[in-house]
């Protein structure tokens, strides 16, 4: 039995690798912005700014209307469709669409993986990340992340495992996360504020009216954003992904999104970790309610799957492929792919 599975794990590698080396045929590729709102600002003074050391002061007059609250998106429509409707990939907090691209270490990511799957996807930087821009108008501080923050809390190490010597650092056994890209990680980092939902799901919901329908794929803190715009949009959204959501969905609403397929993953280290416990127990709460609702939903932990060593940044460690193996397999059953 042993000698199966390990040649079935390594069949299972040669295809991924395989896979990973083709070429990605596109038949359109491009961008644009959704949603927002203009807003009016008065009583400000007027300044003389210098934009260039040494260069001409240019006064600058505040007040006026301004365009807030949009959001960036960018889309590759393969030329080989086979996933039967578009890909939403949607990040978490303090990260942009980044996460879905290029991996810390190098190599492909997520967007690579399902164009090479034959899906068109939809890689966004929420409201208020990234290319989407930002105000101060917004309510509250912005949060920041000093370096180490993520390293215990995203589950690549147990608490007192970080330092900022890199020879001092301690992992959970067999972790997934390649630790010698953690700085390279570090730097996708940005600013999140944790007033601003509902413009994010503004934003959301905007997209998915010009794109859908859809499969979206969230992770994280667009976890809770996934499931307010599939109740929103129930005709629209017709499969959720939910890669480690910080929560599910409302309870109240579940039977407005009971025909929706859901998949909830989590990986490793998270039905132990103190906060991440009360995380997973939540959506699997959650999914139960659904269920006696006549809902669908999945549960996957990724360790009972066979995968092993998966840290909050699934999409980023280096059994990437495989879990992604999975999520296809789980759409393929699902009746989205040709």
């Amino acid at each position: 039995m042993l000698r199966i599975a390990v040649a079935a794990a390594a069949t299972a590698l040669i295809a991924t690798t395989a896979l990973a080396q083709q070429p990605i045929a596109l038949r359109d590729m491009g961008s644009f912005h959704v949603g927002g709102r203009h807003i009016e600002i008065t009583g400000q003074p007027i300044k003389e700014i210098v934009f260039t050391p040494g260069g001409v002061p240019a006064k600058v007059d505040p007040n006026g209307t301004y365009q807030v609250e949009q959001m960036y998106s960018q889309y590759f429509l393969v030329q080989n469709r086979k996933g039967k409707l578009p890909l939403l990939m949607w990040h978490g907090g303090g990260l942009s669409g980044v996460t879905y691209e290029t991996k810390p270490d190098g190599k492909p990511g997520w967007m690579n993986y399902f164009l090479r799957q034959g899906w068109d996807v939809y890689v966004s930087d929420a409201m208020e990340r990234g290319r989407s821009g930002w105000t101060n108008q917004f309510k509250g501080e912005p949060v920041f992340l000093p370096l180490g923050d993520p390293w215990e809390r995203f589950r690549i190490g147990p608490a007192g495992s970080w330092s900022p010597d890199k020879a001092k650092r301690k992992t959970y056994p067999g972790t997934q996360f390649p630790i010698e890209a953690y700085e390279q990680f570090m730097k996708q980092g940005v600013p999140r504020w944790v007033t601003t939902d509902k413009q994010i799901v503004a934003a959301y919901i905007a997209l998915v009216d010009k794109v859908c329908p859809c499969v979206v794929m969230v992770h994280s803190q667009s976890g809770t954003f996934g499931y307010q715009v599939l109740e929103a949009r129930p005709d629209k959204v017709k499969a959720l992904v939910a890669v480690e959501p910080t929560r599910g969905g409302d309870r109240s609403k579940v039977a407005s999104i009971k025909s929706t397929p859901i998949a909830m993953i989590y990986g490793d280290f998270a039905k132990d970790h103190p906060r991440w416990s009360k995380i997973r127990q939540g959506g699997v709460d959650y999914a139960g309610v659904l269920k006696a609702a006549g809902g669908s939903i999945d549960v996957i932990d990724l360790p009972d799957a066979g995968l092993r060593g998966n840290s909050h940044m699934v999409m980023m460690d280096r059994n990437s492929d495989e879990v992604a193996a999975l999520i296809q397999k789980w759409l393929a059953g699902k009746g989205f792919v040709d």
